[in-house]
């Protein structure tokens, strides 16, 4: 009996065009992957898209003087010649910025909050007087505080890997006018991640068939403790949190951009 082989792919940001480490590293495993089983007679599907939303795509498109959705088409086109050049054999190829992607995300995002796993919170933000805007997180720059890189970002640094928020970056700074953001309080929908921890980690314990590197890295990340995040942001651009009163947030790309593997299979 044919199995059913879901092949979810990274979905590229729609900034930048994917260069050949990219191809080579996540697109090519993948279709070797699922052209074998498409021979063995298995049911495959092989989705990814566009990740279109998020500060990356808005900080190109004012870079640039133009809107964000001018980006995500023009990169989107970009990737689907790729793609045909270079023979990848996607199911769907799709984007975060559909109206079914927004549909699937937003009932995703109410039926956590109904169930309690989404709660409201105030929580401190840097704000740039100088722009009149909250910041999000990867409009700041500044030093990491564990490994002292001096470029690091307002979510992560690149050189060491660690999660971050803006307040721990040392000398933080707005990166559209370099000035230093002030930190006001804005309310905020937080994902109660905590509440998955001991179960996550004790289905991944379980998980005997993972390369060691790969289980040992997520076992030890969960031993570390899952802490709740702020899954929304005072941005223009992104899905709209689907309640009155909250015209001015968006949910955050790094909480719905994953639901894509759902809105797209």
């Amino acid at each position: 009996m044919p199995e059913r082989i879901l092949v979810a792919v990274a979905w590229p940001y729609a900034n930048g065009s994917i260069h050949l480490g990219q191809a080579a590293g996540a697109y090519l495993p993948a279709d070797i992957f699922a052209r074998y089983h498409r021979l063995k007679g298995n049911d495959v599907a092989m989705v990814s898209g566009s990740d279109s939303h998020g500060t990356p795509v808005t900080l190109a498109a004012e870079n640039r003087g133009v809107s964000a959705e001018v980006v995500v088409e023009e990169y989107h086109a970009e990737f689907l010649d790729n793609w045909r050049r270079l023979g990848i054999s996607f199911d769907l190829f799709t984007s975060t910025h559909t109206e079914n992607h927004h549909a699937v995300a937003q009932d995703v995002f109410l039926r956590l909050l109904k169930n309690g796993y989404i709660y409201k919170d105030a929580m401190s933000q840097p704000y740039c007087e100088k722009d009149s805007r909250f910041l999000a997180d990867r409009y700041v720059g500044g030093r990491c505080p564990h490994c002292n890189f001096d470029g690091a970002r307002g979510d992560q640094c690149d050189n060491c890997g660690r999660t971050l928020d803006p307040e721990d970056l040392i000398g933080m700074a707005c990166r559209l006018c370099g000035s230093p953001p002030v930190i006001r309080e804005t309310e905020h929908f937080f994902l109660k991640l905590s509440a998955f921890e001991s179960k996550l980690l004790e289905w991944a314990r379980k998980q005997t068939h993972w390369r060691a590197n790969v289980a040992n890295f997520t076992v030890s990340y969960l031993e570390g403790g899952l802490h709740d995040r702020a899954i929304t942001r005072d941005i223009e651009w992104g899905i709209p949190v689907p309640l009155d009163g909250y015209d001015g947030k968006r949910i955050y790309v790094w909480f719905e951009a994953v639901i894509g593997y759902l809105s797209a299979t």
